[in-house]
């Protein structure tokens, strides 16, 4: 059991995402993280072993960059064990613009991690999570079409799972499916929320929509599209 949230509007990305942690917590201490797309355009990730205080205190001491689109997670570890690298986010590809959060197990991650090395592709923890975020990344290279890509690999994943995605060259958008894992949309005024359940965002608002089984979300600040 892990706690994911993600956002995309004008308030202080860090800010809501930790927010959301702190409220998540209880789905897991063993670490935390996030990854932001800064306003400059970057990828920027932060991730520590531990309780989340330990994430809010490295980050304190050395700010990320102001971004008004990110993903966070807390971690129960299963796969892997609770380290810094085995914390989530996990980068997908060789340029690593790819970001991936995950709750679940993919149960098929042994036969995709093999087909991955094969390939060639080096890995940097022991996580399933990790499998999914290189797919992803290689599929989006081969097509340039993210949404695509994001749903050819969910198709090819085995298992209970909520994955939300972001990615440095489409930083307007954060992506998002489930298996027998929960999800939950948050609807805000010019800006949107993702989270395992309503706490993540209560805060900010009240509206919430439950998102499907098998469902892809393409969440934007002034819209969400459910396919």
């Amino acid at each position: 059991m892990c706690g994911i949230v993600g956002y995309v509007g004008p308030k202080s990305t860090v800010e809501i995402l930790l927010g959301g942690l702190k409220r998540l917590e209880y789905r897991g201490y063993d670490s935390a993280g996030v990854s932001v797309i800064s306003d400059s355009g970057q990828l920027e990730t932060r991730k520590r072993a531990g309780k989340l205080s330990i994430l809010v205190e490295d980050i304190e001491k050395s700010p990320l960059h102001e971004a008004h689109i990110g993903i966070g997670h807390t971690r129960w570890a299963t796969h892997g064990a609770p380290t810094d690298g085995n914390a989530h986010p996990h980068l997908g590809g060789e340029s690593q613009k790819l970001s991936l959060i995950h709750n679940g197990i993919i149960e098929n991650f042994a036969e995709l991690k093999a087909e991955l090395l094969e390939a060639g592709v080096s890995f940097a923890s022991e996580t399933d999570t990790e499998v999914a975020a290189h797919l992803i990344a290689i599929e989006f290279d081969a097509t340039g079409d993210l949404v695509e890509a994001f749903r050819k690999v969910v198709r090819r994943l085995h298992g209970a799972f909520t994955i939300l995605v972001v990615h440095q060259d489409q930083p307007d958008v954060v992506l998002a499916a489930r298996r027998n894992a929960p999800l939950v949309i948050g609807l805000g005024d010019g800006e949107n929320f993702l989270g395992s359940d309503v706490a993540a965002f209560v805060e900010h608002t009240k509206r919430a929509i439950a998102v499907g089984q098998d469902e892809i979300v393409v969440l934007r600040k002034d819209a969400v599209a459910i396919e």
